[in-house]
């Protein structure tokens, strides 16, 4: 593997957290959303990543005859609305969203989760900054190296 896949592997990682930190924060500003465009509460969204591969026939064949690494990083592979999460339901007569019985539907948002969540991404995010550090001194240092001082 040369140094540029490990460039590449670790800004791929940064450019995933941080994508996944944009959605964790829109998710958190939309914690009270009780109306969207369609009428509906705001729904949790949800990122999830994939190892980013080459699909073309042949780096399949050259993976499999030269045993080399293959993987390029992560990319985002979805971001999905969260429908298995309940949302949740208060009463609130008084509130214009409030439907017949009184209670008013708001996103399934759990600020706790989204911030939990938050530092898990901020942690890989900054994970990934440190290989990247770490690769830009190894290139560094075998440049010096190369030109004799």
């Amino acid at each position: 593997m040369s140094i540029f896949n490990s460039f590449n592997i670790n800004s791929s990682g940064m450019t995933a957290e941080r994508f996944r930190m944009d959605i964790i924060a829109e998710n958190i500003a939309n914690a009270n959303t009780t109306r969207t465009e369609d009428g509906t509460p705001y729904v949790r969204k949800v990122v999830t990543f994939q190892e980013k591969q080459s699909n073309t026939p042949f780096s399949r064949i050259l993976h499999l005859k030269t045993d080399s690494y293959s993987g390029k990083g992560v990319r985002v592979s979805t971001v999905q609305d969260d429908t298995w999460t309940q949302p949740n339901m208060v009463y609130d007569p008084s509130h214009p969203d409030a439907d017949e019985n009184g209670y008013v539907t708001y996103p399934n948002v759990n600020t706790i989760t989204e911030m939990t969540n938050l530092i898990d991404a901020s942690r890989g995010y900054e994970a990934n900054a440190t290989a990247f550090n770490a690769s830009k001194s190894i290139a560094t240092q075998g440049l010096q190296l190369g030109q004799g001082g």
